[in-house]
Formats: structure tokens, C-alpha cells, sequence
């Protein structure tokens, strides 16, 4: 009887292990291992502690609108920690974990939303040092996919900060945005990451140039019912400006991630960030796309692109067209992704790499 147990456990362990080796096979994009690192998770700042199995539950839920099928795996992380702490070690352990089991040795994609962004960029500026001091051969990281990316910060943070713990009549305004955005009373014991988030401490945050290519897909619709866009510089999705999602180096009030061409595509001159950071490449734009819906499953977005046909390990490349609406002088032209308002704009970007 106990050899017999002992066998079934011995089937159980191999099955196991081929559906995983399936499943990871079946979620791989192009071939390529994907990575997922999920953005600001309102509720963990609400606890008095998240727990291990919160942070993976809570991780996996954070993505289940779309890429989970896809993913191989994910950096999860919790919103009460600052970047550079229990944060950064969770992004050591995984660095260590890829590196030696050789997980990007045939390149890998990261996808992050919202601070995701931020939490990669830390990764990936830590991630040679890690790495060769355990003697180990840093990761092959061919690109990351930043859906609203919050790498320059969020002015939602700096005003949670500021109203932390005010019952003052005057702050009252900005109290109602901030609570609309994160679903509770912020106090100055649940800052957590927001902490990391306010620009002026994102923007200072692993800046040296890094070799990994960044794409950007932002979208500038509202959310919340439109209480936080008030308090946001420029055009924004909800929850971060442009001159952040579009991979912006300075703080600017602007409505596009290029002067030649609008979130919906109409060509004309519109404000754009004076420069992007290095290797950040805006793909994109969704004029009505809110900061959920980049990953979510908000479409009816007709899509318009910044870059296209660009390969960085990985083939990233949609059809376009060229329409114009109107009459002589009123005349409009506008580039777009045809059938993009069909998909929701990961679906987009997933098939357009597939």
C-alpha cells in the first residue's frame, strides 16, 4: 500500500509539473518569457499588515482582466513598502531567482502598470550589480510594455501627503480627490509607496540610462467621474499625466506624447514633453482610454500610434491608416489603428507582437 501511495505521489509531482511547463509554454508572447509587475494597490494600504500570501493572491487578481493567461510570471510587491525596501528585496529575490535558473536566457518582456513602471525601473537599474555579485549572468530583458506607467510620479501622491491626517475645511477639495483615487481617508500611517510616488522623489529615482527599451501605451481618459483630472498638470488618465506616461524627463503640462499629433490621432500641433527619457518610446495613445482601461477591459478607443514596426528582441508592429473627416479648410486628417475600437488596447498590443 505505501509503495503504491509513494507512486501516485511520484505521477502527481510529473503531472504537475507538465501542465506548468505547458501552461508556461501556452503564455509565452513571441516566444518569449513574460514578466508581469503590477502598479499602487489601494486596499493593501488600508491594512495594518499584508501578509506573503496577500501580496501573490492580490498580485494575481491585479491582472486578471487580461494578462494573466499570458504570464510566466510576476514581480508582486506590496503597496505598504517603499520602493527601496521590502520592495527592493522582493526584487532581489526574483532577479536571483531568473538568474539562476536561466528564465530570460532566451529574452524575456516585462509588462508593468502604473508604479509598476517605477518598481522596473528600480529592477533594472539594480539588477547588473545583483547579479554580478553573486556571479551570475544578468537577465535578458528585451523590452518592457508600460500601460499608463507612472515612472515620472503621480501628483495624486503629493496630494495624499499633503492632506494626510487634515480635517481642515480648506483641504476639503483636495481630501475628495485623493479618496476618490484610493478609496479611503489617507493618514500618515498608510503611505506606503506613495511616499516613492510623489514626482519629485519618482523623478530621482534610478535615473542613469538603461539599455532596456521602454514602450509606452497611455490613454488620457477620465476617471473617477472626473475628480482627480482637476489636480493632474495637463491631460491625463485618472491617475497620471501625460508628461509622465509618455515617458517625459521633466514635469510639464501636456496633451499629447508628440507636438505633431493628438491622443486621437488628428495631425496638428499640439503640447508635447520637450524630451523623453532615454530609450522610452511612446507606441500608443487613446484619447477616451482611462488608467484601468490600459490594461482593463475598457475598449470602444479608436487607438492612434507614435511608433510603430519597432523591434527590440520582440516584433512589435499594427496596421495604420490615414482618414480625413470635414471639408476645404476645416478639413482634418488623422492616423490611427484601424479596428483598434474593436479590442481593448492590451489585446491590441498583445496580437500585434503575436
Amino acid at each position: 500500500m505505501l509503495t503504491i501511495k509513494i507512486k501516485m505521489a511520484i505521477t502527481a509531482v510529473f503531472l504537475t509539473a507538465a501542465a506548468l511547463l505547458s501552461a508556461q509554454t501556452q503564455a509565452q508572447m513571441a516566444g518569449k518569457n513574460v514578466i508581469l509587475v503590477h502598479g499602487l494597490q489601494p486596499a493593501q494600504l488600508m491594512r495594518d499588515n499584508v501578509t506573503p500570501q496577500e501580496v501573490t493572491s492580490d498580485g494575481a487578481n491585479y491582472w486578471s482582466a487580461f494578462w494573466s493567461q499570458y504570464a510566466d510570471d510576476r514581480l508582486d510587491w506590496s503597496s505598504k513598502s517603499r520602493l527601496s525596501a521590502d520592495t527592493a528585496q522582493r526584487a532581489y529575490n526574483k532577479v536571483m531567482q531568473w538568474a539562476r535558473t536561466g528564465f530570460c536566457n532566451n529574452g524575456c518582456v516585462l509588462v508593468t502598470h502604473s508604479t509598476g513602471d517605477l518598481v522596473t525601473r528600480y529592477m533594472l537599474d539594480q539588477q547588473d550589480v545583483w547579479t554580478e555579485a553573486a556571479g551570475l549572468q544578468p537577465l535578458n530583458i528585451l523590452a518592457v510594455f508600460d500601460f499608463a506607467g507612472a515612472g515620472g510620479g503621480s501628483e495624486l501622491a503629493e496630494l495624499a501627503l499633503d492632506v494626510a491626517g487634515s480635517s481642515s475645511w480648506l483641504t476639503a477639495p483636495i481630501r475628495a480627490a485623493v479618496n476618490a483615487w484610493l478609496g479611503f481617508t489617507v493618514t500618515t500611517e498608510n503611505l506606503g509607496v506613495l511616499t516613492d510616488l510623489r514626482p519629485a522623489v519618482a523623478r530621482q529615482t534610478a535615473m542613469a540610462p538603461n539599455s532596456v527599451p521602454r514602450l509606452r501605451f497611455v490613454g488620457g481618459g477620465s476617471e473617477y467621474l472626473g475628480a482627480t483630472g482637476g489636480f493632474l498638470p495637463g491631460t491625463d488618465d485618472g491617475v497620471v499625466s501625460l508628461h509622465s506616461s509618455c515617458g517625459g524627463n521633466a514635469v510639464k503640462a501636456v496633451d499629447s506624447c508628440v507636438a505633431y499629433r493628438a491622443l486621437d490621432g488628428k495631425q496638428t500641433s499640439v503640447s508635447a514633453p520637450e524630451s523623453l527619457w532615454y530609450n522610452h518610446y511612446p507606441v500608443l495613445m487613446g484619447s477616451k482610454t482611462h488608467h484601468g482601461g490600459t490594461i482593463g477591459n475598457q475598449s470602444g478607443v479608436l487607438l492612434s500610434y507614435v511608433n510603430n514596426n519597432l523591434n527590440p528582441g520582440v516584433n512589435v508592429s499594427f496596421a495604420t491608416q490615414t482618414t480625413s473627416s470635414g471639408w476645404w479648410l476645416w478639413k482634418s486628417t488623422y492616423n490611427t489603428v484601424p479596428g483598434s475600437d474593436n479590442q481593448t488596447m492590451s489585446n491590441l498590443v498583445f496580437n500585434s507582437v503575436n
